[in-house]
């Protein structure tokens, strides 16, 4: 039987592993002072190592049959080595699409939908549908689980555009708002922070949680995990003490969060819209990563 605490030692591990690119920059970096010789050198020394290392990883991959291959690329660290020295058996599609799989439930969570037109000379298209019912915040959010899901399934991409939907009701998410922000340097977006003690919420309870310098509150609805900016649109104050409440009449799943100052009620399940009136609380994505409950938290969002 697996130990759990495994997956807390992988996911602390692939933390570490995760930056390992930029200190391996800034090595680089500090031989440059001695001259353009010694970055050279340097730059030499860190191929010959990946190489090594690649070639080891080829023989270990020929050694393992179609189950075990498919099992190693549900590990992010692993899956990453693979894509670097060309060995993982998806290809491009099949990446981003599972990708995109990956995050359609919290899609979902906001009334919105994603699905991929096409992937031609490293540009990824992808459509998308669904209304965010104007939440303010819901262009970063969906931005910051969409991208981040797809260039870590296929790092080689290039780019990333939006195309609308053939048909368009009134509320859909715009194209050109949802991915603004999206550039390059997709890292200025926000960070994704883990957080497993959301793990430990039970079903229909509320907790408060300081997550990357923000106050976030969290709630469990059946098996899915909500994260919103602990902040009350309607009267400007906090959410602690917030409880949820199923609207009479409605089924089962059904949870509002009502905020203990002003009474205001907000649908959790679906991106926080407010349904006693104007407003909208401000969702942040939660996603497992490397085996743990993430948050994602955006940089230059504000209340």
């Amino acid at each position: 039987m697996d130990d759990p605490r495994n997956d807390h030692d992988d996911a602390t591990t692939d933390n570490r592993w995760r930056e390992a690119g930029d200190r391996i920059e800034t090595l680089l970096e500090a031989s440059a002072a001695s001259g353009a010789s010694a970055r050279e050198r340097a730059e030499q020394l860190v191929r010959e190592v990946a190489d090594l290392y690649g070639a080891g990883l080829t023989r270990m991959v020929r050694l393992l049959d179609a189950a075990a291959m498919e099992r190693l690329t549900r590990d992010d660290l692993i899956a990453s080595l693979l894509l670097v020295h060309g060995l993982h058996p998806h290809d491009v599609h099949t990446r981003v699409r599972t990708a995109l799989d990956s995050v359609r439930p919290y899609l979902g969570s906001h009334g919105g939908d994603v699905s991929l037109v096409d992937i031609v000379d490293g540009v990824v298209r992808l459509e998308l549908a669904g209304s965010c019912r104007s939440c303010p915040s819901s262009s970063v959010t969906l931005e910051l689980a969409v991208e981040d899901a797809v260039r870590a399934a296929a790092p080689e991409i290039e780019s990333i555009e939006v195309v609308a939907a053939q048909v368009e009701p009134t509320g859909l998410i715009a194209a050109d708002s949802l991915f603004s922000h999206v550039h390059a340097d997709h890292q200025r977006s926000g960070s994704w922070i883990a957080v497993p003690e959301l793990g430990d919420l039970s079903a229909g309870e509320v907790g408060g949680y300081a997550i990357g310098g923000l106050t976030v509150l969290a709630c469990r609805v059946g098996d899915t995990v909500f994260a919103y900016r602990d902040h009350c649109p309607a009267c400007d104050n906090s959410l602690a003490g917030a409880v949820l409440h199923r609207r009479l009449g409605f089924a089962v799943g059904d949870a509002v969060l009502r905020c203990p100052t002003c009474g205001a009620h907000f649908d959790v399940v679906h991106a926080g819209a407010r349904v006693d009136g104007d407003g909208h609380l401000e969702p942040l994505p939660v996603l497992v990563r490397s085996g743990e409950l993430s948050v994602a938290v955006p940089v230059g969002v504000h209340g």
